[in-house]
């Protein structure tokens, strides 16, 4: 038999095979046609490509059935509870462009600042108020100033503000707004270099202001952007504040300078309005075993009556609605806080950790760690003269708030970011 009429008879014979079902022999004809040399006919050239993708189709199933049975062997990994992997270029900048120096295990101190990301806040931030203020009569403006500072101004006095005058808000972005806001960034900073940073956080804010805790996340997600792709980032952060008037205007400039940035943050935000220590338990109708973070910024009464009863109020919230592998953070003054247990502080770290956990055990919190963020190199306080000598040299300046504050309330020196809190991480 010639070649030709013996290709013919392996083709009729693959034909008869395959009209028959029998797909087995088929094959096998299949390869002996491919032995002989012969060219495929486009019958032989289907039913070919049909067994291949038929191999690839089973071996995409054995390498998904291998995958899935290591995975078992693994603790399961929810994509919300990720973890964001420290990026060491971005943490050698941080340390370089706030001038972070620890001094010892807890005390950390920082004199500068990141000039692109808070000038441009600080710029949009007097912006903001200028258009504000251009709304309200010369004259009742200076009055609700003025009222709204020396309510807001207690606090450097250990007395507890009432915050409810019309301008509180715009004084309190004055005042204190970018300094906290420096805070909160370093804090944020702390927990993204400690490694608890995942890629999707719920975040309880109590006694909110006008969000400050959310404005430094969002300026730290910003900064860190320029490093990692975050587009997996998703932020559900919860306000609770009383004053509807910073939820208001916290909200408000979000808008105008937060969500108009070149990346804004991934972020869903819900803004409730509430007094958690009117007498009338509210706590429970926030989500339970929901949030990953719980953050206190400020908000621990001078008077020990409001804190004890402000503090069972946390307990619970902290109780029932952080997750099990939830953090707390907290954020108070030093002097405040050393206040709390008419103690002095000093450079002894046994007594000033003694000092935190008694603090967090109060709070039915562990303590986890903390950090002491100063401006100075000295727990040891200072005159307020020493201290302006210092900041007028060493610390960055407030340069376009401090034009705004001297033109309304007459100060005659610089505002500068200044640093004198205690950062504190616990867990239930």
């Amino acid at each position: 038999m010639s070649n030709p009429i013996a290709n013919w008879w392996l083709s009729q014979q693959f034909k008869l095979a395959l009209s028959r079902g029998d797909t087995q022999k088929a094959v096998k004809i299949l390869h002996d046609i491919q032995k002989s040399g012969a060219k495929f006919s486009w019958l032989e050239k289907l039913f070919r490509d049909k067994l291949q993708l038929e191999r690839y189709s089973l071996d995409y199933k054995r390498e998904i059935a291998n995958l899935s049975q290591k995975l078992t062997h693994f603790p399961q990994v929810q994509a919300d509870n990720l973890k964001l992997s420290p990026n060491e270029e971005f943490v050698n900048l941080v340390y370089q462009i706030f001038q972070l120096i620890q001094h010892d295990q807890y005390k950390i101190q920082s004199t500068g600042i990141d000039k692109d990301i808070f000038e441009n806040l600080e710029i949009k931030l007097v912006e903001y108020l200028h258009e504000e203020f251009s709304k309200v009569p010369e004259k009742q403006l200076s009055i609700k100033l003025e009222d709204a500072f020396e309510d807001i101004n207690n606090l450097k006095i250990g007395q507890d503000p009432n915050y409810s005058f019309s301008l509180t808000p715009h004084v309190y972005f004055m005042k204190f707004f970018l300094e906290n806001v420096y805070c909160l960034y370093l804090a944020w900073f702390f927990i993204y270099q400690n490694g608890l940073f995942s890629n999707k956080l719920n975040i309880l804010d109590i006694a909110a202001g006008p969000g400050t805790v959310a404005y430094a996340l969002a300026l730290f997600l910003q900064r860190i952007s320029d490093f990692d792709n975050l587009s997996q980032t998703h932020i559900s952060y919860y306000s609770l504040e009383k004053q509807d008037s910073f939820q208001f205007r916290g909200l408000q400039f979000w808008r105008k300078f937060i969500e108009l940035s070149t990346n804004p943050i991934n972020a869903y935000f819900r803004f409730v309005t509430v007094d958690l220590f009117s007498g009338e338990d509210k706590s429970h109708k926030l989500p339970q075993d929901f949030f990953d973070f719980i953050v206190i910024s400020h908000c621990f009464f001078s008077d020990i009556s409001a804190r004890l009863q402000a503090n069972n109020i946390y307990k619970y919230v902290f109780a029932n609605c952080l997750k099990k592998e939830g953090y707390v953070l907290l954020i108070v003054q030093d002097k405040k806080l050393f206040k709390f247990y008419n103690a002095q502080q000093s450079e002894d770290q046994e007594i000033e950790r003694n000092v935190v956990i008694k603090f967090t055990s109060e709070l039915g919190l562990e303590l986890v760690w903390y950090k002491y963020l100063t401006s100075r190199n000295s727990r040891l306080p200072c005159s307020a003269r020493e201290f302006a000598k210092f900041a007028e040299e060493t610390l960055p300046k407030q340069i376009y708030m401090t034009q705004m504050i001297q033109k309304y309330f007459n100060q005659k020196h610089d505002s500068n970011y200044k640093l004198d809190d205690y950062v504190i991480l616990a867990r239930k």
